[in-house]
């Protein structure tokens, strides 16, 4: 098993503008030994470790981590896709200590006020040079965003994209809409991926599996067993649920939408994973 997506960070070190409200219960620090038993007693032999800030320091942060870290097999950090030098920033970044473990980049882009943000010709120079270093763009996006999401992905056909957490579709209110028919603008676009991560966190504390079910068939529906992936959006999913409680609803999750074979569950469960971030396991 492979987890795609997941996070570390210290208050102590820096400051998290997106810690209040509930998420100011995350305020302390969180890192590998904290994790590393959820992941033993749940099988996870490898992750992903995800930005939490636009702060290329923390980047680098993450990668001398990684590299001292025997389960993190990836990192996807930040760089400032808007300035002029990014192909150097990126360069540097894997200069570094760690360098090799760079396998994606993300912006907090549902955190601008520009709705069609991604499609400024300044971040298009910022993708541009993601695809030439062959590094994965995570878009982490709203509904409001999706419409530019798309238009994005298919200008870049050459640049690998993962969905984060499923577009944060409004799974608290129980609607599908206007999120499932954004969606389906991704629908054969094979180079784009999701992740199905972060449901647990839209909804709080109280809430069944039958919950997600269908916004987990949209995306099998539109992305195919080949190009879905697990993560646990840990330490943020504790707001609503432990690690092995996020597993187990994905599983239970996916025998509803299915049942799917061993071999298509090993794919979202891992395989998957390890492909679309070239991971070295």
């Amino acid at each position: 098993m492979i987890d795609s997506h997941h996070h570390f960070w210290d208050p102590d070190r820096r400051d998290y503008p997106w810690m209040t409200g509930e998420a100011a219960a995350l305020r302390r620090p969180f890192g590998p030994d904290d994790l590393r038993p959820f992941l033993v007693r749940a099988g996870v032999a490898a992750t992903v470790l995800v930005q939490t800030v636009a702060d290329i320091e923390e980047t680098r942060e993450f990668l001398r981590l990684a590299a001292a870290t025997d389960f993190v097999a990836g990192v996807v950090g930040w760089v400032d896709l808007t300035a002029a030098d990014v192909s150097e920033s990126i360069a540097a970044l894997r200069r570094g200590i760690g360098g090799e473990f760079l396998v994606g980049i993300r912006h907090q882009v549902h955190d601008e006020v520009d709705p069609v943000w991604l499609r400024r010709e300044d971040v298009g120079r910022g993708l541009a040079a993601v695809a030439e270093a062959e590094l994965v763009y995570d878009l982490l996006v709203r509904p409001r965003e999706l419409p530019a999401a798309i238009e994005v992905t298919r200008h870049y056909p050459h640049l690998r994209f993962v969905v984060d957490h499923l577009a944060k579709p409004p799974i608290a209110s129980g609607g599908l809409e206007p999120w499932a028919t954004l969606i389906r603008g991704f629908a054969g676009q094979e180079h784009v991926a999701c992740k199905l991560s972060g449901m647990v966190t839209e909804v709080g504390r109280e809430w069944t599996v039958d919950r997600f079910v269908p916004y987990v068939a949209t995306v099998l529906e539109v992305f195919g067993e080949e190009r879905v992936m697990f993560g646990s959006d840990w330490p943020v999913c504790t707001l609503a649920a432990s690690y092995e409680r996020v597993v187990d609803t994905l599983r239970e999750a996916l025998a509803a939408v299915g049942p799917y074979p061993p071999a298509t569950l090993g794919g979202i469960f891992g395989a998957n994973a390890a492909h679309w971030y070239r991971l070295p396991v």
